[in-house]
């Protein structure tokens, strides 16, 4: 009359309450191994904590590092890699590729010069200026790396061109805060 049956001595609401702890229960185990293999081998979110790659990026910017973007291709000059500092791979670095192996590099009159052409960077900010150096022959499987505020970052000039090893993955989207939303270029 309200809808309740009995099957086996148990009514049809009992066993749908026990059904949905489980039920639950699975949901949240399933959530919690999707949000880890998507964390550690897909996607995982960063903080910006210095000022070595503004304008791009800011501090206290949040963004997705995309970690399957070099399984099945090489690192390009102008992508921006998070990876782990080759003087202390504890700690977590943020810097764009600026040559790659077999590459030669040497900065003159506050412009990067690569294989003799200068580059075209609008991503540095006005007015930045930094010392001469090389050129520099960029070893394979190895990546120059520079900030885009060259006056303040420690990049490749300071410890050498970056191991592959090393990538992380790159930087493909700013999720906050909301008023910078947005891929990264």
């Amino acid at each position: 009359m309200f809808g309740f049956e009995e099957v086996a001595g148990m009514s049809v609401v009992e066993e749908k309450r026990g059904g949905f702890l489980t039920e639950v229960l699975q949901a949240l185990i399933t959530a919690g191994i999707l949000a880890f293999i998507i964390r550690t081998f897909l996607i995982t979110p960063f903080y910006i904590p210095s000022r070595s790659m503004e304008p791009t990026l800011y501090p206290g910017d949040r963004i997705l590092v995309n970690r399957l973007a070099y399984r099945f291709g090489e690192p390009q000059r102008g992508d921006v890699l998070v990876f782990r500092y080759p003087l202390d791979p504890s700690r977590d670095y943020i810097k764009r590729v600026i040559a790659v192996g077999g590459d030669t590099i040497e900065a003159r009159q506050n412009r990067i010069y690569v294989n003799g052409q200068a580059l075209e960077e609008s991503y540095v900010p006005p007015g930045v200026v930094y010392n001469d150096f090389g050129p520099i022959k960029v070893p394979p499987n190895t990546y120059f790396m520079m900030g885009d505020n060259r006056n303040i970052s420690a990049d490749s000039r300071v410890w050498g061109p970056l191991e592959r090893k090393l990538i992380i993955g790159k930087a493909v989207f700013i999720f906050w805060p909301l008023n910078r939303l947005g891929f990264i270029k």
